[in-house]
């Protein structure tokens, strides 16, 4: 064989060896910052993925809404132009019926209850759920319990929030609850929020510490109450674009980063608890530590009646009575 001809072949199988060596990357979206609960999660995630594929996984972030809000972000990993999303859960029961139970205000009595029913066999069954409606889910991960913030005054029982135009989530079930409160609830994406708080167009919102630590809205809201109304999970979505690609293998590295990635979202969302509120105080918002919780739950109770009929009051017991 010539010198030319060798040199132009070691060239090629050069070529094609580093082109199959090139790394597959994944697009994943999240509502908040990279330094927030979604963004731990997702980066243990990732890091995870990338160790068990030997670097033929690997991630792009796409923090704070960049890719669209949490539905339009769902809608793609459904449709496979985005590979995943860490979302709460609360526009997924719009894909997923099953899902919405876990939604109704004050099923869950604290963290150590949710998160048993989520990795038990209630949480595992509702996973199951996913592939039929074109959606992989990979594992729970965690939004934490929501809390009230306003501008105008303090909430300590529900005739406090009465009238107040409150920005919820596109969730039915949340919706039906907060009505029930005397609340106007206002659906809107979250990438609209901040400047919806800030012109005055709602009066408030709900949302979990960590989430309303990294989306700053101390900078527009005077008050928050530790209602913790609704425990709101979260989840890692993955396209069937991408899982039907997978070997089993690799399938089995997906499903175990997305635990460790659930665990450790978890873990920040009990640190922003534990640390956030003093901080929210210290930007300047009063906080509300003792709410009238029996008065909250008293005025649920019409909405129970519809959850019962809707969900069945069976399945609402199942996972009340989880200890």
């Amino acid at each position: 064989m010539k010198l030319g001809t060798l040199a132009a072949c070691l060239s090629l199988a050069f070529c094609a060896s580093a082109f199959a060596q090139q790394p597959t990357i994944l697009k994943i979206g999240y509502a908040t910052t990279k330094d927030s609960h979604y963004g731990v999660g997702s980066t243990v995630f990732c890091d995870e993925v990338e160790k068990g594929t030997q670097g033929r996984y690997k991630c792009q972030h796409f923090a704070n809404s960049a890719l669209g809000g949490e539905r339009e972000q769902i809608e793609a990993v459904q449709l496979g132009t985005q590979d995943l999303v860490n979302t709460s859960t609360g526009p997924v029961g719009n894909f997923v019926p099953e899902v919405k139970i876990v939604d109704i205000p004050f099923l869950f009595r604290d963290y150590d209850h949710a998160r048993k029913v989520m990795d038990g066999p209630i949480g595992q069954d509702i996973l199951a759920k996913f592939p039929s409606k074109g959606i992989v889910a990979l594992a729970w991960t965690e939004n934490g319990f929501r809390h009230m913030t306003n501008s105008k005054r303090d909430i300590v029982k529900p005739e406090d929030a009465k009238g107040l135009k409150m920005r919820t989530m596109e969730n039915k079930v949340h919706m039906d609850g907060y009505r029930t409160f005397g609340i106007l609830p206002t659906p809107m994406a979250f990438p609209e929020l901040f400047g919806a708080l800030q012109q005055g167009t709602v009066d408030g919102q709900e949302n979990p510490i960590p989430v309303i630590l990294s989306a700053k809205f101390w900078q527009v809201q005077n008050h928050l109450s530790l209602t913790a109304h609704v425990y709101s999970p979260a989840l890692l979505l993955l396209s069937p674009r991408v899982w039907n690609k997978l070997s089993d293998a690799d399938k089995k590295v997906f499903v175990e980063a997305a635990r460790k990635g659930g665990a450790a979202q978890r873990k920040k969302v009990n640190e922003d608890e534990d640390n956030g509120i003093a901080v929210l105080e210290k930007d300047g918002m009063k906080v509300v530590r003792k709410v009238d919780g029996d008065a909250f739950r008293e005025a649920l109770k019409p909405a129970y009646v519809g959850y019962a009929k809707e969900f069945g009051a069976d399945n609402i017991k199942k996972i009340s009575d989880v200890r």
